[in-house]
């Protein structure tokens, strides 16, 4: 008596509905990448996609098929479209250790160029990805809340290590009110240069750069 067949577990990598893989069929080889790199080509399509469109107009089979990958693939990695979007807002609202690792060892001065102009540089990196992320579709979300929340208070804490404020007692509160005002009017530049096209990259530079000199020269010694 021969014993059944043992069909093993696929491979969410290999075995693609709709897709032949082996020679003969009829469909297009999909190339097969290591995890990291798919879920990285992934988020990359869906990053693309929130961008340009709000949230409740992307769907898990509009990523998967922007990804060339079977839409269970998204579940695989993310969970669903939700955790792919959080993931996705988490990353572009956080201000990365490297960016202030990377800063010149000069002035003030120099180093508040350089800090706006990582800024400016990511945000067009990114087409303003950060702008259109977070602003409706989910609705009062309380794990979106919790990210921008966190997004935020981690830059606040990255802009006071870059000038050189981190670790202050004496009105260290303040200071960081003081910068978390810095980030909405920074949001809000970038806004005008990048989404609104009223000012230009150099004219968004010359307003942040020189705000941010006037709080760390001016408003911070003054408490």
């Amino acid at each position: 008596m021969n014993a059944a067949p043992v069909r093993l577990r696929p491979d969410p990598e290999t075995e693609v509905p709709g897709v032949e893989l082996s020679g003969g069929g009829t469909g297009p080889r999909r190339q097969r990448l290591a995890p990291d790199q798919r879920r990285q080509q992934i988020f990359a399509c869906a990053q693309r996609l929130f961008n340009d469109r709000p949230y409740e107009d992307v769907s898990a089979t509009d990523i998967a098929a922007a990804a060339g990958v079977a839409r269970g693939l998204v579940n695989h990695y993310f969970g669903n479209k939700r955790g792919l979007y959080l993931e996705v807002v988490r990353l572009n609202s956080t201000v990365p250790e490297m960016a202030v690792a990377g800063l010149p060892e000069g002035s003030l001065d120099q180093r508040i160029d350089a800090s706006v102009h990582w800024f400016l540089e990511a945000l067009e990196r990114t087409g303003g990805t950060w702008l259109a992320l977070g602003s409706g579709g989910m609705g009062r979300d309380p794990d979106l809340e919790r990210i921008l929340v966190e997004a935020e208070n981690d830059s606040v804490e990255r802009l006071l290590e870059a000038m050189g404020l981190a670790g202050r007692h004496t009105g260290q509160e303040e200071v960081r009110a003081m910068m978390r005002v810095y980030a909405q009017l920074a949001r809000s530049a970038a806004r005008e240069w990048l989404l609104r096209k009223t000012l230009t990259r150099a004219q968004a530079h010359a307003l942040l750069s020189s705000t941010l000199r006037v709080i760390v020269k001016e408003a911070i010694p003054a408490i």
